[in-house]
């Protein structure tokens, strides 16, 4: 296979899933828990038995909203496709691998770093289900990437509460070629400075398979008693602050000294933009050299960054800018297909403007070279 582009972050979202992939697969005890699909006022939509709503069917975005014209640019480009049309007759564009496919070669792209349903597995509220529908979920994914191994990279979805599952599950999957784990990711949960997260960081080590975690941003306001345009700068500064948050992620796990500890862990923070990495790397080797080189580490923190760690961006033209400060090595480009946000089915316009500029060798790296070691696609 010969690549030219792999988008290091696209996304297989519940709501595009088989609508009985869950109720079929699940164990007898928990069928009635798990996530399902029923009639609503709007057209069939994603449920739980304890109330959890995960979107309509084939829906926008990740949480699965209606499609409505002229409210999201990046979502009437996408519509302009037929891909919410084609949802509504339920063609599963992301979800069947030769629908999959041309919507890749749509977008100019070889191949696909796939994040999956963990966002979705947290509403449920209910751990044991919870587990059970990542089984499942990774058991399908294995299945469909099986359809082009070449052109899907699956990321295998980890639970984050209980680390003697997560490991399990991490092992399950290593065991059948899986090449990245996709940890689960929110804003309640234990810090990765915390000794908690120990044997995650050891399986990952010694399987040499790439943690990743995608950014979710902060807690989500809630704005049910303000007025309308209030909701709508609350929403503004909730959806423009998304990335930063990321920042005391990267910190904690640094800082945690796992880095030092597991010099094969490899951490991918997916979505994360690029353009406030410096300044926190700058500022992390700082505090570290003036009043905490006590902390388990033999290095600046920035030298682990340049070591093990990778970011995804879709686009970020002050971040590509602070490449030097980045490492050309540690960035990747991803479209964040299909989720309204994203940049396909346009990535090649938006990769021309942005990394037209840099040396060809050097645009090589971001855009493909980088993601393909990483995932050990070659070429």
């Amino acid at each position: 296979m010969k690549y030219d582009v792999i988008s290091a972050d696209g996304h297989v979202d519940l709501i595009w899933l088989p609508p009985d992939l869950f109720t079929k697969n699940a164990s007898a005890h928990l069928k009635d828990r798990m996530p399902h699909v029923v009639e609503g006022p709007k057209g069939p939509e994603w449920v739980s038995a304890k109330g959890a709503k995960f979107g309509l069917m084939n829906g926008m975005g990740s949480a699965g909203r209606e499609y409505v014209p002229g409210i999201i640019h990046r979502s009437d480009r996408m519509a302009s496709t037929g891909l919410y049309e084609d949802g509504k007759k339920s063609i599963r564009r992301l979800t069947e691998v030769d629908l999959r496919l041309k919507d890749q070669d749509r977008d100019g792209v070889q191949a696909e770093v796939l994040y999956g349903i963990l966002g979705s597995s947290g509403r449920l509220n209910d751990p044991e289900a919870a587990l059970e529908m990542l089984r499942i979920y990774n058991d399908w994914l294995h299945e469909f990437c099986k359809g082009a191994p070449e052109r899907l990279v699956g990321l295998a979805n980890i639970p984050n509460y209980n680390m003697e599952e997560s490991v399990a599950e991490m092992m399950r999957n290593a065991k059948r070629g899986i090449r990245g784990f996709d940890v689960a990711n929110r804003p309640d949960m234990v810090p990765l400075w915390d000794e908690h997260w120990e044997p995650l960081w050891k399986c990952a080590h010694e399987t040499g398979i790439p943690v990743h975690f995608h950014t979710i941003g902060g807690r989500s306001p809630d704005v049910t008693k303000m007025p309308t345009h209030i909701q709508r700068r609350v929403f503004a500064v909730h959806i423009t602050g998304f990335q930063m948050h990321m920042s005391a992620m990267l910190m904690g796990l640094i800082f945690s000294g796992a880095p030092e500890r597991y010099p094969n862990l490899k951490i991918v923070i997916g979505e994360a933009g690029l353009g406030w990495i410096p300044y926190v790397l700058q500022h992390m080797d700082l505090e570290w050299e003036d009043q905490f080189k006590d902390l388990d580490l033999k290095m600046k923190p920035s030298e682990y960054w340049h070591r093990q760690f990778y970011a995804t961006y879709q686009t970020d033209p002050v971040g590509i800018e602070l490449l030097k400060h980045l490492g050309e090595d540690n960035v990747m480009w991803g479209s964040d297909f299909p989720h309204p946000d994203g940049i396909w089915p346009d990535s090649k316009e938006f990769i021309d403007r942005e990394l037209g500029p840099l040396p060809a060798a050097v645009r090589q790296k971001v855009v493909r070279d980088n993601a393909a070691k990483l995932y050990r696609l070659g070429n």
